[in-house]
């Protein structure tokens, strides 16, 4: 796999830090193919350098100064997790040689300006190259996942969707050391609370062990694993389910669906309940009903005239939701309790959509049938803060301008279609936004 280079700063020992001639690599590559034994630390497994005799060269005084800082930050948490109780052997293992990321840094205050249609988002996740990859990776690891389904409910093929999406089965699950880019969005200070706690419980995983610092590895925001967890996700939902002493996500199946299996049945996930199921919405329906706010059960719903896709009746929620994604003009969902268990896992409406279809899709089942509004273009994030701040101005309260949806910029686009006779979906389109800018 094509490798990026991340540029990186080294500390040895807290005594100094210099700039490394290597790299380090910035995106995902391929796991291990077996299961790492745990490696027992030892104060001596990353002895100190020698102190470097002057300035690394080529290093300017702010690059000095935030490696004095970095130096000082990693110390200060070390006497801080120490406090907490961790040991220093385990302390030694992670913060001998830990490194300073800068790639971490701008990947973190990166925002994009341009935003995904949900169709978009689907079509590139939901693919007919992963369905049949995903079928073959369904009964490859079939004996652990059933194992996991019938120990927390949760379907097989629920399971390996979050596979797929989390690391396209396990192909693909990072490979930026997990105490470095924890350590370096602390010092970082923009989410340092966070990262403290996050970072803290690796340390927990690291003493307990778990797992080694070597191949405790993931994604540059502190995501570990073929299914992601946070270190502090790790330690809430993670599972030895093969009875070696050790919960691994990285290598071991059977933990992996376990522990993933067990996070959704710990988030609400109801056996024997679909995730949800695609309808048609009767004529006149109140667009403005297609919110999270509004939860009833599938008898009232039918009793509206919402109906299955293919006449079959509706699943039993007792608090189904209607779904509109891509809004008036796109298709519906009735959803219930295990799409908001997927959205625990994922806080987005796109990624929970795509697990659910995904999981259909790996057992036959079908994908969306009503057509995508594929003319409609997403709105950058500078058109959806001008469109937020228009809202504003016409007193159709949309929250704090911020180039990102919310609660508050649907109703608030929802109060305003009402106003001028549109469907109030929510939909935040080029057409709303044009019609905002006239005077």
């Amino acid at each position: 796999m094509h490798r990026h280079p991340l540029p990186l700063l080294r500390l040895r020992g807290l005594a100094a830090m210099a700039l490394a001639a290597a790299v380090l690599a910035g995106c995902a590559s391929a796991p291990p193919t077996a299961s790492p034994a745990p490696a027992q630390p030892t104060p001596a497994a990353r002895p100190p350098a020698p102190v470097p005799a002057a300035q690394p060269a080529g290093a300017g005084a702010d690059e000095l100064a935030l490696q004095q800082g970095f130096v000082r930050w990693v110390a200060d948490f070390r006497s801080s997790a120490r406090a907490a109780g961790i040991g220093d052997a385990t302390l030694q293992a992670a913060f001998g040689d830990v490194q300073y990321l800068p790639r971490v840094v701008e990947l973190d205050r990166a925002q994009p300006e341009f935003t995904r249609t949900v169709w978009d988002y689907l079509d590139n996740t939901v693919t007919a190259q992963r369905v049949a990859l995903g079928k073959d990776k369904l009964m490859e690891v079939r004996v652990e996942a059933d194992a996991a389904a019938a120990r927390y409910g949760v379907p097989s093929a629920v399971v390996v969707a979050i596979w797929g999406m989390e690391s396209n089965f396990g192909g693909n699950y990072g490979s930026t050391p997990t105490i470095d880019a924890l350590a370096t969005l602390g010092f970082e200070g923009r989410r340092e609370d966070w990262a403290r706690r996050e970072l803290l419980a690796a340390l927990k995983i690291l003493e307990r062990g778990d797992i080694d610092r070597e191949h405790m590895i993931g994604s540059w925001a502190g995501a570990m694993g073929q299914t992601q967890f946070l270190p502090s996700n790790f330690l809430a939902y993670a599972v030895d389910a093969d009875g070696d002493g050790r919960r691994d996500i990285w290598g071991s199946m059977a933990d992996v669906t376990a522990s993933t299996a067990n996070f959704l049945a710990r988030s609400g996930w109801q056996a024997g309940q679909p995730w949800g199921v695609e309808v048609q919405l009767p004529p006149g329906f109140d667009f403005g009903r297609a919110d999270s706010s509004v939860r009833q059960s599938s008898a009232q719903w039918a009793a509206e005239g919402v109906r299955s896709m293919d006449g079959r009746p509706l699943p039993a929620f007792v608090d189904g939701m209607v779904l509109l994604p891509a809004g008036a003009r796109g298709p519906a969902f009735l959803v219930g309790p295990n799409f908001r268990a997927i959205l625990r896992y994922n806080n987005s409406t796109s990624y929970a959509l795509a697990v659910g279809l995904l999981s259909q899709r790996l057992t036959d089942g079908p994908g969306v049938q009503a057509p995508w509004p594929r003319d409609l273009a997403a709105l950058s994030r500078s058109q959806l803060l001008e469109l937020q701040t228009a809202l504003n101005q016409r007193g159709f309260a949309s929250g704090t301008p911020d180039g990102m949806m919310g609660p508050a910029t649907r109703e608030g686009i929802r109060q305003y279609q009402r106003s001028i006779g549109q469907p109030a979906d929510g939909y935040p389109s080029a057409a709303l936004l044009e019609r905002l800018r006239t005077p």
